[in-house]
């Protein structure tokens, strides 16, 4: 239970609410409430909830897009931030860097670099979700990865203190990097190379076309479902494994490209979690591989 909530609410507003659905939050359109869901519109909304709530040690859930995100159906106890549009913007630094808000889609980011002759970020438009959780993920796609083109992190620790973190500072790997989870990324600084307009925008046009050919579009799906573990694709492990058409409520794997899993308008999460144990388990059976996920599981498991 939150504590000083009519205390929290009385400060914040709008900025605060309460028992709200997450399932609009999320691409799979699916999830329970959040216990307390904040939508800060500045730095100093941040500094100041955490200088109240941070003694606390309540659970925090850190909330992009949600485009690789699968919310519990009894929903998530403690904390959920989700940042307002506010940090939403990409600024022109000089030629070849740009400053990025945490909130800001990752296609916006690749379509401002395309528009700047600025080359490096076109892989970008074919990642769904914000640059925030990008660089949680150290996102990637066709041999690119974010970590490639960051510079610095802006964060903010639950002390509402400010740090610059250099890229240097942070280690990366295969969609993951080593940055406390209760640091709140602000913004990023990115460096690209600067080329012809018609040069970038071609390469970004052929990342889509390619996107469009292999992955399904236009449906409930959270992207990748499983890393790739070396070696193998996830979406040929679960194909050779006999898993296509294996369906749990309303739950499903996309026929296109076996690693996308499908809500196709009446599964829960508890289906779409269910299917994923189901496929985990078939592939450590016939293949001997632990299958990882790539997206994030949230919430609390129902009784």
């Amino acid at each position: 239970m939150i504590k000083n909530l009519d205390d929290i609410k009385k400060k914040f507003g709008k900025k605060i609410i309460t028992n709200v659905s997450l399932a609009k939050y999320s691409w799979f359109n699916l999830g329970g409430p959040a216990e307390l869901l904040f939508k800060p519109e500045n730095i100093i909304d941040i500094q100041e909830f955490f200088k109240i709530t941070h003694k606390n040690l309540y659970p925090l859930t850190i909330m992009g897009a949600g485009s690789n995100t699968l919310i519990r159906d009894a929903g998530v106890g403690g904390i959920t931030i989700k940042l307002s549009p506010k940090f939403s913007y990409v600024n022109k630094l000089s030629e070849n860097k740009i400053e990025v808000g945490a909130a800001t889609l990752d296609k916006t980011v690749s379509n401002f670099a395309s528009d700047n002759g600025l080359s490096g970020f076109e892989f970008l438009s074919c990642i769904p979700g914000t640059i925030g959780g990008a660089i949680r993920m150290n996102s990637g796609c066709y041999n690119q990865e974010i970590s490639q083109i960051l510079k610095k992190v802006n964060i903010i620790n639950l002390k509402g203190e400010l740090k610059e973190i250099k890229k240097e500072d942070i280690k990366f790997f295969y969609r993951g990097c080593s940055l406390n989870e209760n640091f709140l990324i602000l913004s990023a600084e990115f460096e690209g190379i600067i080329k012809s307009i018609d040069l970038v925008k071609k390469k970004q046009e052929e990342f889509i076309n390619r996107k469009k050919l292999s992955q399904p579009n236009q449906i409930k799906t959270c992207g990748s479902t499983f890393k790739n573990p070396n070696g193998h694709y996830a979406w040929k492990l679960i194909k050779d494994c006999g898993c296509t058409d294996i369906t749990v409520g309303g739950a499903k794997i996309s026929p296109k490209h076996n690693n996308f899993f499908l809500n196709d308008g009446n599964a829960t999460s508890s289906d779409i979690e269910k299917l994923i144990d189901e496929v985990k388990k078939k592939v450590l059976e016939k293949k001997g591989i632990n299958l990882e996920l790539e997206i994030k599981i949230i919430g609390k498991k129902n009784n």
